[in-house]
């Protein structure tokens, strides 16, 4: 088994919500907004401190529950973050910049069919369909730390499948080195595709990449669900990348081609700021970015935004022991 030291993936006693708590479901007002300078990214970090999740009528769930087996890399010690919060609480630039735009614009958003390519350096190029997924690799249940690069934090029980189960089934070939994923591009389903102001100014279709070790690490998930049920569509239906070790904007949502390459891949936020986002995007408390601190971050679990608690982060977000291997001898303020 992988996680052999519970103590390096929990958190302290002190630290957990209570399970009577965390089931609760309460209606959190909505606060004043701020205006910040700058990028969007940079907007949303700073007005997240006094956002919220909204006073708008909850949608309707369409999400269909799904079964899963129990994973070795799962850590039941984490406190969860409530439901209702990972629903609400967004990033997904496709529909808004604002954290309750996702929930609020995607609902009507088609996920079924899908299909998700797997090609490039590979000795067998397949396209899986949605129900292609679950016939093909059991789901796991894997409850993960999320750490987002704007200083927050959640930790979710995802449902999904290894990476390197769907990469081994595709064959990479001996020069591959990388691995690149891309999300949908549907400008008449996403509304932040189709302009610019809502969208952050983004190029879209949004791409992300890792290196081959790294696609291939036994934490790296494909996630089609969370919380017993499958993606909503503001999570990254119907299927999305889940790096616990790296910042979220890593884990591409909606994802519709993986394509394996011998060169480094193209991602958004670092061709939308290089000087701040970097490829690895490897969480590390002792690099800040360069207009906000990552020593700590808000850990957003039960009541209010206002009263969530601060935490010291946690280098490689709680999961160096498992990850640290893959970048020996890697200057990781150099390579950030």
């Amino acid at each position: 088994m992988l996680i052999k030291k519970p103590s390096q993936l929990s958190l302290n006693e002190n630290e957990a919500t209570p399970e009577t708590i965390y089931k609760q479901r309460r209606t959190i007002l909505k606060a004043l907004g701020i205006t910040v300078a700058g990028l969007p990214l940079a907007q949303t970090a700073q007005a997240g401190l006094f956002d919220s999740f909204g006073k708008k009528d909850k949608p309707v769930d369409k999400r269909r529950v799904l079964t899963s087996e129990s994973s070795p890399y799962s850590n039941r010690a984490l406190s969860l973050t409530p439901e209702d919060k990972v629903l609400q609480y967004n990033n997904f630039y496709e529909f808004g910049t604002d954290k309750s735009d996702p929930a609020a614009r995607a609902q009507n958003f088609k996920t079924n069919p899908w299909n998700i390519e797997i090609g490039g350096l590979v000795s067998n190029p397949i396209t899986l369909g949605y129900e292609d997924i679950f016939k093909s690799f059991p789901i796991e249940e894997r409850i993960y730390r999320l750490r987002c690069v704007e200083a927050w934090s959640m930790n979710i029980p995802w449902l999904g499948f290894p990476l390197a189960s769907l990469l081994r089934k595709a064959g990479p070939l001996s020069n591959a080195k990388y691995v690149a994923f891309e999300t949908l591009y549907d400008p008449k389903q996403m509304p932040g595709q189709a302009s610019r102001r809502l969208g952050g100014g983004i190029d879209y279709p949004y791409v992300e990449g890792l290196r081959l070790d790294e696609a291939m690490h036994p934490l790296t998930l494909m996630s089609v669900g969370l919380y017993g049920k499958t993606l909503a569509p503001q999570n990254g239906a119907p299927i999305r990348l889940v790096v616990p070790w790296k910042y979220g904007f890593k884990s591409i949502k909606s994802v519709v081609r993986i394509t394996l390459t011998d060169n480094q891949p193209p991602t958004t936020w670092n061709l939308l700021a290089p000087n701040e986002y970097g490829f690895y995007a490897n969480v590390n408390p002792r690099v800040d970015h360069p207009r906000w601190s990552q020593a700590s971050e808000r850990f957003i679990g039960e009541g209010s935004i206002f009263s969530s608690r601060r935490q010291p982060t946690k280098m490689f977000n709680g999961y160096e022991a498992q990850v640290a291997s893959l970048y020996q001898g890697l200057d990781l303020k150099r390579n950030y």
